[in-house]
């Protein structure tokens, strides 16, 4: 992203997520905000409404994190910190109680959401606070500070950091006592079938182009590995196959087949 412009690849996921609610009625990931933060009316949203497949994507990874972070709040997390949150709604939708908030996310996307939050009416409620970091030059460690187990929700970052940015980033977490994460992250082109890379292929062009190319890319069982390296024992990684069977009642779907991954990551 390009320094003092808030992120457009975070737009285009806020868009997803609101034509999501419009579209499919929120039938994977209901979020009341979605719609209202980007201040656009319906039907301008809906003239130019994104591709249904990283639309329905980005519904479950959002559904796949919230679930995930429900169970973690019951066992009696109280922290949750939203990595590189753009226009998420997390903080603003939490309805649990005595558990704080902390958007960590580049400044200048920060002033560009508290902008569209004033702008469209949504209250910040006391229990969020925000942290300004450049995850490719700034650490968590010296910004972040944390009071027992914490839940992290690190969604669309992934592919756009370099691998030194996701190590450190990751190597934080997992230093954290009881630290739990969900992220996605993509596999190589090369492991797609020709159509699948081509339509691949051409999304991490557009990218690119403005600014935002993606940098890293994982195999399964590269970054099993490394969570367990690093002392991550419970591991849930959904490929397209199972994302399929549990979100779109596709039991149908190859085992094998390559694409987006959502993973929960847990220290036990």
């Amino acid at each position: 992203m390009e320094t003092g412009q808030p992120s457009r690849t975070a737009y285009s996921a806020a868009r997803h997520r609101a034509t999501h609610q419009l579209l499919e009625r929120g039938v994977i990931f209901k979020d009341p905000f979605a719609v209202r933060i980007l201040g656009a009316p319906e039907e301008e949203l809906l003239a130019d409404a994104p591709r249904r497949p990283m639309r329905v994507f980005i519904a479950a990874r959002h559904r796949f994190a919230e679930d995930a972070l429900a169970a973690a709040v019951r066992r009696g997390v109280r922290q949750v910190v939203v990595l590189g949150a753009g226009l998420d709604t997390i903080a603003y939708r939490n309805g649990f109680a005595d558990v704080r908030v902390i958007e960590v996310d580049h400044p200048s996307t920060q002033e560009w959401k508290r902008q569209r939050l004033a702008e469209t009416g949504i209250a910040i409620p006391p229990s969020v606070s925000y942290v300004g970091v450049d995850f490719e030059r700034e650490s968590l460690a010296d910004r972040l500070v944390l009071d027992g187990p914490a839940f992290f929700v690190w969604l669309g970052v992934v592919p756009y950091l370099t691998r030194a940015g996701f190590d450190a980033t990751i190597s934080y977490i997992s230093g954290v006592s009881g630290s739990e994460v969900v992220f996605d992250y993509a596999q190589s082109p090369e492991r797609m079938p020709p159509e699948r890379r081509a339509a691949l292929e051409e999304r991490a062009a557009r990218v690119a182009r403005i600014g935002e190319p993606w940098l890293t890319y994982f195999e399964p069982d590269e970054i099993e590995a490394e969570l367990r390296g690093l002392g991550f024992t419970e591991i849930e990684d959904l490929g397209p196959a199972r994302m399929a069977a549990r979100y779109f009642n596709r039991p149908d779907v190859p085992p094998d087949t390559a694409g987006g991954h959502i993973l929960r990551a847990r220290r036990l």
